[in-house]
């Protein structure tokens, strides 16, 4: 074999060892070839709005100029982390109209949480498609996909359903538990809450497990971020009394709810690693990311982190992000404010597409994560 041929061979198994998804240390990325998500309204790209009621504007303004089925003016973590793996934006597993599955499925709706919920999505806007549902609806889908991949007769219909084989070196993301914190607080005591905290995290890990032994093998887990700094959390308070919030605004006995549950999955995690030998599971602290961006937000070009942009607030009268209502005898209209782009929170619950923008590029990177590896390398075990 001359110089060059060996080069050449040379190259191409240099290559085929770099995107293969083994366990190796020190490779440069992980090729993967879709996502399937789970999660709320953090990560849902139009499942509630196929669902229930769509989503209108000014929701999806700033990167869509159109509504996009997010609760957002733009992309979501989620969004940017398909970026970042060179894969297109995941389609709704409940939107039945210009949905490709070739690349995954966000199984994720507007409202979830990990526990099944008891109570209607018209009465507090709790999803019933909890954690268990979503898992359900996957299961569904990879048979029903599968089926249908094999039923095939030609390449055209192939070309948005997912390959097979891909589903074992797919990436496997969960961005939930805001939506059990909101409803534990609303419903329980903080010591009922915190009692409570071990089984939400045990039906998690269930899930984990549950798509391991579906073949699943990477998953890149999300913690839940600072409740307490959710500027809806603070419409109709008056008079706090001292030590109610923190340096920043926040509520701190909230935050403090989150971090203990963040505790509780990041030592879940570790014993899933034990559990599961061949699985990769990176534990992502997004607790921090999002409290570092509220902290220092007129520092990063931001204006008051508690600030909504979209939606009327003027003492103790709300109207929602695209809402009307009267108000001293007068239409009001819950609109955008002139600059998204300046804002950390949209609507009082979510985060704008530029502060997702900003925390993406903070978590992808690994630095907030354990193991402390990128996003490009989450199918090797550490």
């Amino acid at each position: 074999m001359g110089f060059g041929k060996r080069f050449v061979f040379g190259f191409l198994l240099l290559w085929l060892i770099c995107v293969s998804c083994a366990e190796q240390k020190g490779s440069p990325f992980s090729t993967f070839p879709a996502i399937y998500n789970f999660g709320d309204s953090n990560s849902d790209t139009g499942g509630i709005s196929a669902a229930f009621e769509p989503i209108l504007g000014p929701y999806g303004e700033s990167f869509f100029h159109k509504p996009s089925g997010r609760g957002c003016d733009g992309r979501l973590i989620i969004d940017f982390i398909a970026v970042k793996l060179k894969l297109p934006c995941l389609s709704a597993y409940l939107n039945s109209l210009g949905t490709n599955y070739r690349h995954g499925a966000n199984f994720a709706t507007g409202g979830s949480t990990i526990r099944r919920p008891n109570e209607t999505i018209f009465e507090y806007g709790i999803s019933p498609f909890s954690l268990h549902m979503q898992i359900v609806q996957f299961d569904q889908f990879k048979a029903r996909s599968i089926e249908l991949y094999k039923q095939a007769k030609n390449p055209f219909e192939r070309s948005k359903l997912p390959v097979p084989e891909e589903f074992s070196k797919a990436l496997y993301t969960f961005d939930i538990g805001q939506n059990d914190l909101s409803v534990g607080f609303r419903k329980m005591s903080f010591d009922q809450l915190r009692a409570a905290l071990p089984d939400i995290i045990n039906q998690l890990a269930s899930a984990v497990r549950h798509l391991y032994r579906q073949g699943g093998r990477a998953f890149w887990i999300h913690n839940t971020g600072p409740f307490g700094c959710l500027p809806l959390n603070l419409f109709y308070k008056h008079n706090l009394p001292a030590g109610y919030l923190d340096r920043y605004g926040c509520v701190k006995d909230q935050n403090k709810m989150a971090i203990e549950f963040n505790t509780q999955l990041k030592n879940r995690v570790i014993k899933l690693r034990a559990e599961l030998p061949e699985a990769s599971i990176t534990y992502v602290d997004v607790y921090a990311a999002k409290y570092g961006l509220i902290s220092k937000a007129k520092n990063e070009g931001f204006v008051n982190p508690l600030k909504i942009c979209c939606g009327y607030h003027v003492n103790d009268t709300h109207i929602w992000c695209g809402k009307k209502a009267m108000v001293n005898g007068k239409v009001v209209y819950g609109g955008s404010c002139a600059n998204p782009l300046k804002y950390v929170n949209w609507d009082g619950v979510h985060y704008t597409e530029a502060a997702n923008h900003w925390v993406a590029h903070r978590i992808l990177n690994g630095f907030l994560s354990d193991p402390p590896i990128p996003i490009t390398q989450a199918c090797y075990r550490h």
